[in-house]
């Protein structure tokens, strides 16, 4: 529901459908169902989600550079990220309709660099709290 009344913002931590993942077609009734078991845990939507932080937003540009994201000529300050390399990577405009996601293990993740943008329509909510490993419990 975060985004059925809010745009997402920078820093974001946002689940969206894997881009690598074809859509499913379904008739109304067989969504219903689906829907209802999803809901209270019976079925899972059967395919991967990924989880990743928003960097860019609609109309943005983003690029890697010199181990830095720079967002519209800006170095971005990313504070809870541990130390890190990130391979230079070229400018990119995000839509109006998109945004750009990246993992916070950047030298290992699977995200926009490769992908590119998310499409708005595609993001299913925000994280807003860890569960796992117990040890981690709390907000993010």
């Amino acid at each position: 529901l975060a985004y059925q009344w809010g745009e997402p913002q920078r820093g974001d931590i946002v689940v969206f459908r894997d881009p690598r993942e074809e859509e499913v077609e379904e008739s109304i009734p067989e969504a219903v169902i689906r829907s209802v078991l999803e809901a209270v845990g019976i079925r899972t939507r059967g395919h991967e989600d990924l989880i990743k932080r928003v960097i860019g937003l609609p109309g943005e540009t983003i690029e890697v550079t010199n181990n830095q994201i720079v967002v519209d000529g800006t170095p971005l300050e990313e504070p809870y990220l541990p130390e890190v390399f990130m391979p230079d990577e070229p400018a990119i405009t995000v839509a109006d309709d998109e945004v750009f996601v990246m993992g916070d293990n950047r030298d290992a993740s699977f995200d926009s660099r490769r992908f590119g943008p998310i499409p708005l329509e595609d993001l299913i909510g925000k994280a807003f709290v860890t569960i796992w490993p117990i040890s981690h419990i709390g907000g993010l």
